[in-house]
């Protein structure tokens, strides 16, 4: 009996007691980037490569350790013997250890360059994402505001034909108009709901959070394009990846010639001098070692980093071509959609709106029929939301230059 009224009162305390949601992630259009910037997790883990390029600068250019030589023989009586003790050390004769270190460092350029491109790649996607959020949202608050006149309208045509005064049919077609719309509007949740999904991964959000953009899309404004390609962090790490093939061709023809060796050496020599007994002798002394570029110089290194570099070069010449074109087309994009945009907004939709106007007050004269009336409210609708998707089109087209040029 105890742990049944225990339940009870369990029970009514989860009922009371206030469950709180998890607060909604709010971006806007204007947000998302830095959003992206600061939570995604795949540009946290790009930022450790910088890190790792660090390292590898630091551990560049350095001497290899010295070596600690020894060594030590004898008689078969082990009354005469010799040991010897000394240090080595091996140096270039080149200036290979400077360019190691130099092109570490352009390597490190190389890595904060490839962060900053992650970075544009994902706040492209992240901002066409969020238009593809806010076009499908409004289209669905205009077929929700269709919706709800589409209703009151057959509404109004059931309560005239009950008086006599309108017919029945009518009232059902403006009905099955209504329920059309309702589809189109649930369709285009589960598109929002796919772009959030998209954009979600890209917010660094956790599963379970939830997701609210604001904001609307903005009537288009065109500023003169631009057409600096430096800030394009893709061809900033070509022409260091450049930079570094001309740094490996002097390294490759550096390593024609080995490292010498020189060393420090201490020798102490006991050897039996008779009839005059053992005689100890020390000896202090200097080696060098040589290596001679007879057999192997190269050349084949030598030759491999200058095609390199000629790549490097033709690869880089491309990439500035395209990031040109991409510019080049999403301006025009631009320009297309927005004047698309400018026109149904201006001339067609005005026409469209007289359109249904006439419709409907030949229809209330009886001189129009219902299939008239909706047709004219369809073709206006349908004119609406292409002026949404204009808008939407153009923003994308906006977001492709901008990346393109790397614009912040």
């Amino acid at each position: 009996m105890f742990h049944q009224k225990f339940c009870h009162w369990l029970l009514l305390a989860c009922l009371v007691i206030p469950v709180h949601a998890q607060p909604a992630v709010v971006v806007t259009f204007s947000t998302v980037s830095d959003r992206v910037r600061a939570q995604n997790p795949e540009l946290a883990a790009a930022r450790l490569r910088i890190q790792e390029a660090a390292a590898r600068a630091k551990q560049s250019g350095r001497l290899p350790n010295p070596n600690f030589e020894t060594a030590f023989e004898h008689n078969r009586s082990f009354r005469e013997h010799k040991l010897e003790v000394g240090f080595s050390q091996r140096f270039p004769v080149t200036n290979r250890l400077s360019l190691e270190k130099n092109l570490s460092a352009i390597e490190l350029r190389s890595a904060e360059a490839e962060l900053r491109e992650i970075e544009r790649q994902l706040a492209s996607e992240a901002r066409e994402a969020t238009v593809k959020v806010l076009t499908t949202r409004q289209r669905r608050d205009l077929l929700r505001a269709q919706t709800s006149l589409m209703r009151q309208f057959a509404s109004t045509l059931a309560d005239s034909a009950q008086k006599g005064e309108a017919s029945t049919l009518d009232a059902g077609q403006a009905n099955l108009n209504a329920a059309s719309l309702e589809i189109q509007t649930r369709q285009l949740d589960a598109e929002e709901n796919l772009w959030l999904g998209t954009l979600k991964p890209l917010l660094g959000m956790h599963p379970g959070e939830a997701l609210r953009i604001e904001g609307a899309l903005t009537e288009p404004k065109i500023t003169s394009p631009a057409t600096d390609l430096s800030q394009r962090p893709d061809l900033q790490k070509a022409e260091l990846a450049l930079q570094a093939a001309s740094q490996g061709i002097a390294l490759e023809q550096s390593r024609r010639y080995d490292d010498i060796e020189g060393g420090l050496f201490a020798a102490s020599d006991r050897t039996e001098d008779a009839p005059e007994g053992y005689d100890t002798e020390t000896m202090i002394g200097l080696r060098l070692k040589i290596p001679l570029p007879l057999w192997n110089q190269n050349k084949a290194g030598i030759e491999e980093a200058k095609i390199r570099k000629s790549r490097m070069e033709q690869e880089a010449i491309a990439l500035a071509r395209k990031i040109s074109l991409e510019a080049e087309t999403a301006a025009a994009d631009m320009k297309q959609w927005a004047s698309l945009a400018r026109e149904i907004k201006q001339t067609l939709l005005p026409l469209a709106t007289q359109q249904v106007e006439n419709a409907e007050a030949a229809y209330r004269n009886g001189q129009g029929e219902i299939q008239a009336l909706l047709q004219s409210k369809e073709k206006h609708l349908e004119l609406a939301a292409s002026h949404i998707n204009a808008l939407g089109e153009f923003h994308l087209a906006k977001i492709r230059h901008d990346s393109a040029l790397a614009k912040p």
